[in-house]
């Protein structure tokens, strides 16, 4: 079986400020290009039926390149479309810097994006908040001043994460990165990409929180390095026994791969949210009552099968978006 890389959208943009003007240039001299393809629509389902209808109010939807924000962007075109939109569909924006910075312009007015992305990459702190309101809150209020306001995040937390084998967590009984101290010296093998082993907030800070420190307690021949996209299949054939994961992947499911829990979340939290203008939202407030539902809906499980029926089963985003949306109840 083959697996094409997922993108993601912690990949680290080289000098934020540069990306971002060059987003600017992108956009200013050649606008956006409407998403190939047509998304379906039907009208809002029973768990929605009480949403006031849009009557053609205009939204111009976003979304970045990768697969899951690909599919988070077909459910918010159909969902717009399902409840009287007039949806213009810009979802699968090169980068993320360019993504934001139509949504900035106005050239878009709805984006899913993640309070990680918007707090760190966007907003430059260094810092991230470790408690998911808390640091939903302080990107919401920072962005506010941008005219965008940022509706309820969903559960979903696309972060940074170590997978192992099934048998492995068993053989090993590990259930999160503080567990891997009861695995024997020789059988702490990770593999990792070569970002994350280089970063400043990445292998060895993760380690030397969780008391298991790169060259005494984890030898430095035991680390792998290989390109992200061949993590997974690694650590599935067994070439390390933990591997560096992207905690929505599509193939953590096929793989039956286990997730161990950041017990001392040392990770950023990257929960997606809708977002709008802020314009956009005060002349239709009952946007905020459309996505409520569905954000809540949006788990890490639902998002790994979801990203599986694309990269792993070929499927289209649209037609993942739209069956998962009528199998929910939205639409109908």
């Amino acid at each position: 079986m083959t697996h094409k890389l997922i993108r993601t959208p912690r990949a680290r943009l080289a000098g934020v400020a540069g990306a971002a003007a060059a987003g600017s240039l992108l956009l200013s001299s050649c606008g956006l290009g409407t998403s190939a393809g047509i998304s379906p629509s039907g009208e809002l389902g029973p768990k929605l039926a009480s949403v006031k209808k849009l009557d053609g109010a205009e939204i111009a939807v976003g979304s970045k390149q990768f697969t899951e924000q690909q599919i988070l962007g077909k459910i918010a075109v159909i969902l717009l479309q399902s409840a009287g939109g007039n949806v213009k569909d810009f979802t699968t924006i090169p980068g993320s810097a360019a993504a934001r910075e139509a949504q900035i312009q106005g050239q878009t007015t709805f984006s899913w994006e993640y309070t990680g992305t918007a707090w760190i990459t966007y907003m430059g702190h260094t810092k991230p908040i470790p408690d998911p309101r808390k640091q939903f809150d302080a990107v919401k209020a920072e962005d506010a001043k941008n005219g965008l306001t940022w509706l309820q995040y969903a559960p979903m937390n696309n972060t940074y994460g170590f997978a192992a084998k099934e048998a492995t967590a068993k053989k090993f009984n590990v259930k999160s990165l503080s567990d891997l101290k009861k695995v024997p010296k020789a059988q702490r093998t990770l593999c990792v990409d070569t970002e994350f082993a280089n970063r400043d907030d990445g292998l060895e800070p993760m380690l030397k929180a969780y008391g298991i420190p790169l060259g005494s307690e984890i030898p430095r021949n035991q680390i792998k390095k290989l390109e992200s996209g061949a993590i997974y299949a690694a650590t599935n054939n067994g070439l390390c026994n933990f591997g560096e994961v992207f905690t929505t992947d599509g193939r953590i499911k096929v793989l039956k791969l286990q997730v161990l829990a950041d017990d001392k979340k040392f990770f950023p939290l990257y929960n997606v949210a809708p977002v709008f203008s802020t314009k956009t939202l005060e002349k239709n407030p009952q946007l905020s009552d459309l996505f409520g539902p569905v954000s809540k809906k949006l788990t890490n499980e639902t998002m790994i099968e979801l990203n599986a029926k694309v990269d792993v089963d070929g499927e289209n985003p649209s037609d993942v978006a739209f069956d998962w949306l009528k199998k929910e109840g939205f639409i109908k």
